[in-house]
C-alpha cells in the first residue's frame, strides 16, 4: 500500500500514526475524568487509547524483528507479558474494596518507577552508537530516568505502607532533614555531570542507591495528614518517570502520555494543597521547613455525649435541612449504600439533603465522589466544602460519618495544631451534629478533635453501616 502524496506507508509511520490517536484518546480520557457525568465515557477513552497503543507497539516491535528471525520469539515474550500482567490486573480490580484503592494506586505508581529504573539500566548496558554529543544526551537521559524512577518506586513503597496501615502514618523527623534532602539533590546533580562525561556503572549504581533512599526520606517525612496529597504527587512523580524512559525508547507515546500525567498529577496536588492551606513545595520536598509538632493528645475538651440510633432519627425526621459529610470511615464501613438510602427517604420526607465532601476526605483525590457516584447518590445534591461551608450554619443537622481531621475545629481555632490553617468543614456551626464513629481515638493525622466534645455534638458509636440501617428501620 502507497500513499502518492507521501511515499509508502512504513511500520514507524503506522505505528506513529496509531500513537497520535491513542494520545488524543489519553487527553479525552483525562478530560471526561474531570468530571461525574463524564467519568465513565472518560474511562473508556482511556482504555481504547490503551488497547490502541498496545496492538501498535507489539506491531512495532514484530517488523523490527522479523529481519532477524526472533519475530515469533518476540511475539510470544509479548503475548505472555501482557497476559500475565493482565490477569494480575483484573484480579486485583474485582478484589479489592474501595477502602484498598489508595494504597492499591500507590503500589501501582512503584512499578511504573521501577520500570524507568529497569529501562535506565538497559539504556546503560545496551548503549546505542551517537556521536559524542549525542551520546552526552543519552547519558543524562539514562541518568535522569533512573534516578526519578527510584525516587517514584520507593516513595510509592511507602505510601503503600503508611495507607496499609503497615507502617506509622506520622512523619519521620531525622535530625537534619532537610539537610539530607538538599544533599541528597547536590549530590544527584553533581554526579549527573560526572557521569555525562564519563558514564561508568559505579556511577550509576551510587545514583540508583542515593535515589532510592531519598525517595523512602521524602515520603517517610510526610505526615498522614497529607498523605492524599502524597498520592497525586507520587502520581505526578510516575508520568515523569514514563516520559524519561520515552525517551531512553525512543517512544512518542509514552513521552506525551508521561507528561500528560506528570502535569496534571502536579497540579491536582497543587489544587490539593491549596485546599489544605498547606505549601505545595514543602509536601513533595518531604514536609521542608516543617518542625515535628508538639503533642496535644492529653487535653482535657471536657465530656462527650452518646445519642442512640432512634434519637438520631427523630432528629433528622424533624429536621428542615440535613447536611451529610463522609469520610474514610464510611469507606472502611461499607456504608454508602445505606447512606444514599437514608438520604433517599429523607428527601421523600421534603427534609433538604445535601453532602459536603472535603477535598481530601478519604484517602485519594474524589475517594468519596466515587463511592457516591457508585450508591446513585445524585451529583447535584454533591457538593465541594467552598460551596457547602457557609450554609452550615443555617442547617438543622450534620451527620458526620467516618470523618475526623476534615472537620476537626482544630484546624480553624488552634494555631499549635498540627493541622492549622487547613481548612475544613465547619459542621460545629450546625444547630445539631452527630458524629457516626467507632471510638473516640484520633484520626489518620493523630490529632484529637475538640468537635466530639462541643455542646451541639452527640456521638453515635459503632460501625457506619449497622447504625444507618437502624435509623432507617426507625423510620
Amino acid at each position: 500500500m502507497t500513499d502518492t502524496a507521501s511515499g509508502p506507508l512504513t511500520a514507524d509511520s503506522i505505528a506513529g500514526a496509531a500513537y497520535i490517536v491513542a494520545a488524543l484518546l489519553f487527553i479525552l480520557s483525562l478530560a471526561g475524568l474531570s468530571k461525574h457525568e463524564k467519568a465513565r465515557a472518560g474511562v473508556i477513552y482511556g482504555i481504547t487509547g490503551m488497547v490502541i497503543a498496545l496492538a501498535a507497539t507489539i506491531w512495532l516491535t514484530l517488523q523490527d524483528a522479523w529481519g532477524t528471525g526472533h519475530a515469533l520469539t518476540g511475539l510470544g515474550l509479548l503475548v505472555a507479558a501482557v497476559a500475565v500482567g493482565g490477569a494480575i490486573g483484573l484480579w486485583r480490580a474485582r478484589v479489592v474494596e474501595m477502602t484498598g484503592m489508595p494504597e492499591l494506586i500507590a503500589l501501582l505508581h512503584s512499578f511504573v518507577g521501577l520500570a524507568a529504573v529497569l529501562v535506565g539500566w538497559n539504556g546503560h548496558l545496551e548503549a546505542p552508537a551517537l556521536s559524542a554529543d549525542l551520546m552526552a544526551i543519552h547519558h543524562a537521559e539514562v541518568f535522569i530516568g533512573v534516578f526519578i524512577g527510584a525516587v517514584t518506586f520507593t516513595g510509592s513503597i511507602v505510601a503503600f505502607l503508611k495507607l496499609s496501615a503497615r507502617m506509622k502514618s506520622s512523619p519521620l523527623m531525622l535530625p537534619g532533614k532537610n539537610g539530607i534532602n538538599i544533599g541528597a539533590l547536590a549530590a544527584f546533580i553533581a554526579l549527573t555531570v560526572w557521569y555525562v562525561n564519563d558514564s561508568q556503572l559505579w556511577l550509576l549504581i551510587v545514583v540508583t542507591i542515593l535515589a532510592l533512599g531519598l525517595g523512602w526520606h521524602l515520603v517517610a517525612s510526610i505526615g498522614g495528614g497529607d498523605m492524599p496529597v502524597v498520592v497525586s504527587m507520587l502520581n505526578s512523580y510516575s508520568g515523569w518517570a514514563a516520559a524519561a524512559a520515552g525517551f531512553l525508547l525512543n517512544n512518542d507515546l509514552l513521552i506525551i502520555t508521561g507528561a500528560l500525567v506528570g502535569s496534571s498529577g502536579a497540579y491536582l496536588s497543587y489544587i490539593m494543597c491549596k485546599a489544605m492551606n498547606r505549601s505545595f513545595i514543602s509536601v513533595i520536598a518531604g514536609g521542608f521547613g516543617i518542625a515535628a509538632p508538639a503533642s496535644k493528645g492529653d487535653t482535657d475538651h471536657g465530656e462527650h455525649r452518646e445519642i442512640t440510633a432512634e434519637a438520631t432519627a427523630e432528629m433528622l425526621i424533624n429536621a428542615s435541612s440535613v447536611v451529610i459529610t463522609p469520610g474514610y470511615g464510611m469507606a472502611v464501613a461499607q456504608a454508602q449504600y445505606p447512606v444514599a438510602e437514608l438520604a433517599h427517604q429523607l428527601r421523600e420526607k421534603g427534609v433538604n439533603v445535601r453532602f459536603g465532601i472535603h477535598p481530601v476526605a478519604g484517602r485519594l483525590p474524589g475517594h468519596m465522589n466515587v463511592l457516591l457516584a457508585e450508591a446513585k447518590v445524585p451529583y447535584d445534591i454533591v457538593l465541594e466544602m467552598d460551596e457547602i461551608n457557609d450554609d452550615l450554619g443555617d442547617t438543622s443537622v450534620v451527620l458526620v460519618i467516618g470523618a475526623n481531621d476534615t472537620v476537626n475545629p482544630a484546624a480553624a481555632e488552634d494555631p499549635g495544631s498540627p493541622i492549622a490553617g487547613m481548612p475544613v468543614l465547619k459542621v460545629w456551626e450546625a444547630e445539631n451534629v452527630v458524629v457516626f464513629k467507632r471510638s473516640m481515638a484520633a484520626g489518620y493525622a493523630g490529632v484529637q478533635n475538640p468537635l466530639f466534645y462541643r455542646d451541639n455534638s452527640q456521638m453515635l458509636f459503632g460501625d457506619a453501616k449497622t447504625r444507618v440501617e437502624e435509623i432507617l428501620r426507625a423510620f
